[in-house]
């Protein structure tokens, strides 16, 4: 039974692997601090424009949002987010669990606005509660949308009108960079305090590479990698694979195809009659199915049933990954 229910089901690209049995028997110094890692970091700020910033490779994108966000807060101090987002549905309350409230704002597309955020703010005016400080958003979104690059302008700019951190989630942030969308690579280091590259869910065995912007959010990072388990002794491992994915665009390739198989899904159940959910132009689509033809597909394919919409129909989530078979592809709109 084939599976559109990931982008991370497959282990990592040719290359990738190829490359770390090529140092396989290398002795490297650990905990990152190896000519590896320093290539692959000196690639990520050449592409995404940022000679200043700070770059660290950790395992998966629940660590790095938490390592990350426990750095910069403090005991009082809270997380603003759609409600939609990872650390709200998908992180086991990893958040919460270090100290953290997350306020969330209730949305449909995705996206957080600067209104959601003025609106808790307005909230929180008092000791009684705690205090907004970071403002957590994915690019692409859960939902599989995009942010415009004037949309994430103003949500910074809301952020430092309060005061706040402006953090992006950048699980499948190449997927959104391949898009027609006007964000580019080298707009990240205006647009945010920091944000992190994904790994997992395009093309590499694991790994996500977060990039600290903000001089004042740099310092003793590295303490806080130790103290919360998140520093690999062979971070050789993750350095090379995001040396291999940064060489000769390889990550936007597999981006790009991921979104193409998408958005042949996607183009396929429109022509048959079936509104989507969200409008992504993404590698995660969410057609809105009845319930029969729910049951008919999972007879073939795995796949999440995301949300009700009635007694009759509900929304589906498929995902296509770098990997995905062009083939299973077309069966699955033969199915339709």
């Amino acid at each position: 039974m084939y599976s559109f229910k990931d982008d991370y089901s497959e282990l990592g690209h040719e290359r990738v692997l190829t490359n770390l049995l090529k140092i396989s028997n290398k002795q490297l110094d650990g905990y990152g601090m190896d000519i590896i890692s320093a290539q692959a970091k000196e690639l990520i700020k050449n592409i995404f424009c940022m000679p200043n910033a700070d770059i660290h490779f950790l395992s998966g994108g629940t660590q790095t949002n938490l390592v990350f966000i426990n750095s910069v807060l403090s005991s009082i101090e809270a997380v603003i987010a759609a409600d939609s987002s990872h650390i709200c549905v998908s992180e086991c309350g990893a958040i919460e669990h270090n100290g953290h409230k997350i306020l969330t704002a209730l949305n449909k597309s995705g996206k957080l606005l600067p209104s959601d955020i003025e609106a808790i703010c307005a909230e929180h005016i008092n000791e009684h509660r705690v205090k907004p400080k970071l403002v957590f958003v994915s690019q692409s979104t859960e939902l599989g949308t995009v942010y415009t690059k004037k949309e994430l302008e103003n949500l910074f700019e809301t952020c430092k009108k309060h005061c706040f951190y402006f953090y992006i989630d950048g699980a499948r942030i190449g997927t959104a960079l391949v898009t027609d969308n006007d964000v580019k690579p080298e707009d990240f280091s205006a647009l945010c305090d920091a944000f992190y590259i994904g790994g997992t869910k395009n093309g590499s065995p694991l790994g996500e590479a977060l990039c600290i912007i903000n001089q004042n959010l740099k310092n003793d990072f590295r303490y806080y990698l130790k103290q919360h388990g998140a520093m690999l002794a062979k971070g050789s491992l993750t350095g090379s694979c995001f040396k291999t994915l940064f060489e000769d665009n390889l990550y936007f390739d597999l981006a790009r195809y991921a979104n193409k198989m998408s958005q042949k899904l996607a183009k396929a159940f429109t022509n048959n009659g079936y509104k989507m959910f969200t409008n992504s132009p993404t590698n995660q689509i969410f057609p809105i199915l009845p319930n029969k033809k729910i049951e008919e597909l999972q007879k073939f394919y795995k796949f999440h049933v995301w949300e009700k919409i009635d007694d009759n129909n509900s929304v589906i989530r498929l995902v296509c990954s770098w990997a995905t078979d062009e083939n299973e592809v077309d069966r699955l709109i033969a199915v339709l």
